[in-house]
């Protein structure tokens, strides 16, 4: 069978395996047999597990779990809250101040999640009611949340940059400082974005009563440890001290040093935390497997080398197939999740944007802010049911998806700012190398 014809059959029997309910994983698991049975041979299908013991106990893959552990630990502890009301104390007298602070406390607790569906719902849980209170339309803050939940997996430490280095065998440390700049710059457009909205038509978010100087720096006292938290994490990564495995262990010490301060460091607490802790890294782990023994089926086939060569051939401009690209992920991102389209696109599309030249940090930067839109555009907007689960009743799933579609378009606007400016994202870590 051609080349062509074998990816086809590839991709739509992996696609009839999720039309059916078949998990991501197991999906590309099945996929990746039915591929070395046909076209390759029985004697293969030893490398399932010796992939997946490889890949299991790899040394570098216990960050994505001790950072996930941080990012539950700080859950519990309150944070999101602490950082919401310091947030809205310092900015609250800004043309759409509350819907303003959202955006500004989701990028604060992103430093310390890692997880797009956790800052949309801890925010979430405590700006929504805020704002309805003081008479925001639900719909503007329905959207600034969902938006502002993505930041959760931009500014680092991110498990979406965590799994692309892991894949494409990219250095974690050097993706985490790229996602600095574009995260703040991303931050900043949202924020400006709902000023404008709210200058133009005030009754979407009336004005707050301004807040005293003692009651704003008194507000900083709780949030202080988490700002000490994120910066010992990242700057002992980016001054050389740990490796970003360690730097999560340290991070992990830490949120229960807080939580532990903050007297939420319960045995029940720390069960939930541990719990939600394993099932999420099974999740990813199961996923690195299969997605793995896909990458192997394709590479013994030669179909991404192949597919290279051909689309590196092709006598068209290399921005022409990254519009195109980027256009692929914003599709897929409408219907899965983004660790399942990074596992299954990045084996074929990650040996092309090399070849065309591309920087593979900087694509990184690009693959997750697709993410990020795709969190927050249905029908399989994680943010978008996530925070429905944690807002009032009287907030629709509807009024959530129309309050963020204005949000997706400035996301748009950022990830063609980067395209356009990739020093954004390569300037830090061209410093560290």
């Amino acid at each position: 069978m051609e080349g062509l014809a074998v990816v086809v059959f590839l991709i739509v029997a992996l696609f009839i395996f999720l039309a059916v309910g078949v998990p991501v994983a197991f999906s590309l698991g099945l996929t990746s047999i039915v591929g070395m049975l046909l076209f390759l041979s029985p004697v293969h299908l030893f490398q399932i597990a010796q992939i997946s013991f490889t890949k299991g106990t790899e040394f570098l893959f216990i960050v994505a779990p001790l950072f996930i552990l941080m990012a539950n630990v700080i859950s519990f502890a309150g944070v999101g809250h602490d950082v919401f009301t310091a947030a809205q104390l310092w900015l609250g007298r800004l043309p759409g101040g509350l819907a303003v602070s959202t955006i500004i406390a989701s990028a604060g607790f992103a430093s310390v999640s890692g997880s797009s569906p956790a800052t949309a719902a801890t925010i979430g849980a405590v700006a929504m009611p805020e704002m309805l209170r003081r008479g925001y339309n639900k719909r503007l803050a329905a959207g600034s949340i969902a938006a502002g939940g993505t930041l959760g997996i931009l500014i680092p430490p991110s498990i979406a940059l965590i799994m692309y280095g892991i894949i494409t065998e990219t250095s974690i440390g050097l993706l985490f400082i790229a996602g600095i700049f574009p995260g703040l710059c991303l931050a900043a457009f949202l924020s400006i974005f709902i000023m404008i909205v709210t200058k133009a038509k005030p009754s979407l978010a009336p004005k707050v009563e301004t807040a005293d100087w003692r009651k704003r720096l008194v507000s900083l006292w709780r949030v202080w440890p988490t700002m000490i938290l994120s910066v010992t994490v990242l700057g002992s990564i980016y001054g050389g001290v740990a490796t970003p495995t360690e730097a999560a262990g340290i991070g992990a010490f830490g949120a229960m040093v807080i939580a532990l301060a903050y007297r939420k460091l319960t045995w029940n607490n720390l069960r939930d935390s541990l719990l939600a802790t394993v099932r999420v890294t099974s999740m990813i782990l199961f996923l690195i497997f299969g997605g793995v023994c896909f990458a192997f089926v394709l590479s013994s086939l030669g179909i991404p080398h192949r597919l290279a060569e051909f689309i590196v051939g092709l006598e068209v401009n290399r921005w022409v197939i990254m519009l195109l690209i980027n256009a692929l992920f914003i599709m897929m991102g409408c219907v899965m999740d983004p660790l399942g389209i990074l596992i299954i696109t990045l084996p074929v599309l990650f040996p092309i944007i090399t070849k065309l030249g591309f920087d593979p940090i900087w694509f990184g930067i690009i693959v997750t802010i697709n993410s990020e839109i795709g969190m927050i555009t249905p029908p399989v907007g994680f943010n978008l049911f996530v925070l429905k689960g944690v807002v009032p009743k009287e907030v629709s799933l509807g009024d959530i998806i129309r309050g963020a579609f204005p949000f997706v378009g400035i996301l748009i606007l950022g990830l063609l700012t980067l395209m356009l400016f990739p020093q954004l994202a390569l300037w830090l870590p061209a410093q560290l190398k």
